[in-house]
């Protein structure tokens, strides 16, 4: 009986990583973790290469001029037949949604104004029947409370929630967020990343299920 469970539970379905940045990293790391379970087929996508100032990637092994996405991949010692990391050294722009593959699609873009291109990835995610989850203004120094639930349920003192709205994102998108933008000024604590990237994990757990 006990082996008959144990081979029920195994890695199953597919998730695209879009954007492997400091909180990316974190969520592909936990997500190859995983044991008993979790996606199958990690894709990873993300043009930049690891900078001097990547200081998480440094400290995981990454070298200075390595693409994030190789260096990711190189993390994961599982054989591909149990659990697959994919490198895709690409950003997702306009041009090349139909390389979105994901059963969950998971957005984690930072930096500048990605909400245009954050809204033509959930609405390309949404018409092939993938589930997404993103995040919502992710400043904190650690006494914030992390809410991740669908974008119907934000009021209206989210700006991303309402700029996504605006694109006509509405309803079947999960965003994860401490409610504190760049305009809070208060920084990114790598704690609260942390928190962030476990919650996001546990969402996508739940979508995979």
């Amino acid at each position: 009986m006990i082996q008959k469970i144990e081979d029920s539970l195994i890695p199953k379905g597919t998730v695209d990583l879009i954007g492997v940045g400091r909180l990316g990293l974190r969520t592909a790391i936990n997500l190859i973790q995983i044991h008993r379970g979790g996606p199958k087929t990690i894709s990873l996508f993300d043009n930049q290469k690891i900078s001097k100032s990547d200081l998480i990637f440094l400290l995981n092994g990454g070298k200075v001029g390595e693409y994030k996405t190789d260096f990711i991949k190189s993390l994961s010692t599982h054989e591909e037949v149990y659990r697959n990391v994919v490198s895709n050294p690409v950003n997702i722009i306009e041009d090349n949604l139909d390389i979105i593959k994901g059963d969950v699609v998971v957005l984690e873009l930072a930096g500048g104004d990605t909400i245009d291109t954050a809204a033509n990835i959930i609405k390309k995610a949404h018409d092939i029947g993938s589930k997404t989850i993103g995040t919502a203004g992710i400043f904190g120094i650690g006494e914030e409370e992390i809410v991740a639930k669908d974008i119907s349920e934000f009021d209206d003192t989210n700006v991303v929630a309402n700029l996504l709205r605006e694109k006509g994102i509405e309803k079947n998108h999960i965003l994860v967020s401490t409610n504190k933008f760049i305009t809070s000024g208060i920084p990114i604590t790598p704690y609260v990343l942390d928190s962030v990237s476990n919650i996001i994990t546990r969402e996508i757990i739940k979508l995979l299920l």
